[in-house]
């Protein structure tokens, strides 16, 4: 019979260590470790402390923008320096990209608040909410209001622009004042397109641009009195021989007014108080400044008008950016020292989707000199807004926004949108999990009765082309706290 061994009562069972001690009763384990503490200096500094050190990994040129979820490192980021600075961008352009509610105008406005202290004005052209109005503010800037019974943008004003062609001579003038042209018809056939929800015909697009030289003619070179869209209708019902000869009317009036009919048509219902009432077709209320940071309030717009919000965005972009490319062709002339500026165009889907063609129009405006120091940021929610264009071909100029961006920000976005999203960012499988574990829903907190943070809050994924995202944290502090509209989701 095998004989077996037993241990004495109250033998101590002796037990394999782990790093925390040895388990078990009396074996002295430790629940919880400490962490080493962590500093963070330059390699100059910590490199006698091999090999202790490591590399944070994370660009530390450019704003401040929050923490790495992984390190804990400083993310230094935003879309001028790391063009301008490093040359880690193609271009200096960014698109914010999220579900409403987790952040996304808090990054931008950090970005644009970190750059004003390096000397670069953020322009927003168009705040619906508003979200950047008290931030400009508080940095001194230029805060314009419009809507009814606000403020009016007459489209036909070109602004600094004009000023600036008259200092001008040479090819130098000519190149503005054929922009200006540009820029004005484009606007005009914008708003139509908004009214109809369908672009004007090139036969129409030809005639405004004639009507708008014979314009040029009658008012002169004098910005102190730009004309309105009431005399460009005007200028349709005179039936100038130019316009008559781009019409194609055979010289027969009556045909000319048949041609014209629709275009002035749409141009007559702008002038009303209709759909869009008249807030673009009286002279501009106040003018905007290029030699401080600028804010375009169009919070008095209800959410109800959609069709008047696009209109007004597009508005804001076409005369911001109008005033912009004129200072660049001043300071070319070394007229005017040279100026950097980041640009912001928040809400980007409520233009694209107010009708067809619309695409083509901001695609005309954001085509700025890469080469000058001009920062953009394009925000909206996610990929579908994009692709949800009735029209095939303006889905996939839409996304090509995105293609041609210099650095892609995510934040929390639902499953179903990774791949859309996949198509033009290229997201490893750990990068789409992120991404959709920061759009869950919050929760319930018993404690205090109300709706917890979203889990997402603040949390954002910085994808420069092919590199691995940069994952990270946006907390704010108390001096920006007191200029954000939307403190209470930040509050904890």
């Amino acid at each position: 019979m095998a004989k077996t061994k037993t241990k004495a009562p109250g033998a101590r069972q002796q037990r394999r260590p782990t790093p925390r001690g040895r388990p078990g009763p009396g074996g002295g384990m430790v629940g919880y470790v400490d962490p080493a503490p962590e500093w963070r200096g330059t390699t100059a500094q910590v490199c006698g402390l091999w090999p202790f050190g490591a590399g944070a990994g994370t660009p530390m040129v450019g704003v401040p923008l929050g923490r790495d979820l992984q390190s804990g490192a400083t993310v230094c980021c935003d879309p001028v320096s790391w063009f301008m600075r490093t040359g880690l961008l193609a271009n200096p352009s960014v698109f914010v990209l999220g579900r409403p509610g987790l952040g996304k105008s808090t990054a931008v406005r950090r970005m644009a608040l970190g750059l004003s202290g390096y000397g670069v004005h953020p322009l927003i052209f168009g705040d619906l909410k508003p979200d950047y109005a008290d931030l400009i503010r508080a940095i001194g800037g230029q805060v314009i209001s419009l809507g009814r019974g606000r403020g009016n943008l007459n489209v036909l004003d070109p602004g600094e622009s004009l000023q600036a062609a008259s200092r001008l001579t040479g090819g130098a003038r000519g190149r503005l004042l054929a922009e200006i042209h540009g820029r004005r018809l484009h606007m005009v056939s914008a708003l139509v397109t908004i009214l109809r929800t369908a672009p004007p015909t090139d036969r129409e697009e030809t005639i405004l641009s004639a009507a708008l030289n014979v314009l040029d003619d009658r008012h002169g070179a004098d910005p102190r009195h730009a004309p309105v869209l009431g005399d460009l209708v005007r200028v349709l019902k005179d039936a100038p021989e130019s316009v008559r000869a781009v019409a194609l009317d055979r010289g027969d009036m009556t045909r000319y007014r048949d041609i014209t009919e629709n275009l002035e048509a749409s141009l007559t219902a702008l002038l009303s108080d209709g759909r869009l009432g008249d807030t673009f077709a009286r002279p501009t209320t106040e003018p905007m400044r290029l030699d401080r940071p600028v804010c375009f309030d169009v919070s008095g717009i209800d959410d109800s008008e959609t069709l008047l919000q696009a209109a007004a965005l597009l508005s804001c972009w076409s005369y911001g950016f109008g005033a912009v490319s004129a200072a660049h062709a001043l300071a070319d002339a070394g007229l005017e020292p040279q100026r950097n500026y980041f640009l912001v165009m928040d809400e980007l889907w409520r233009v694209l989707q107010a009708g067809r063609g619309l695409v083509d129009r901001v695609n005309a405006l954001t085509r700025l000199d890469r080469q000058r120091g001009v920062g953009l940021a394009m925000v909206t929610h996610s990929i579908d807004d994009l692709l949800a264009l009735p029209a095939e071909e303006d889905r996939t100029k839409a996304k090509g926004f995105v293609e041609r961006a210099g650095m892609v920000i995510s934040a929390g976005l639902p499953p179903a949108e990774m791949p859309q999203l996949g198509q033009v960012v290229e997201l490893t499988a750990a990068e789409k999990r992120l991404l959709s574990d920061w759009s869950a829903p919050p929760a319930w907190d018993a404690a205090t009765g109300r709706r917890a943070a979203p889990p997402g809050l603040g949390n954002f994924l910085i994808k420069v082309g092919s590199r691995p995202g940069i994952p990270l944290r946006v907390d704010l502090t108390a001096a920006e706290l007191a200029v954000n509209n939307t403190n209470k989701r930040w509050n904890k």
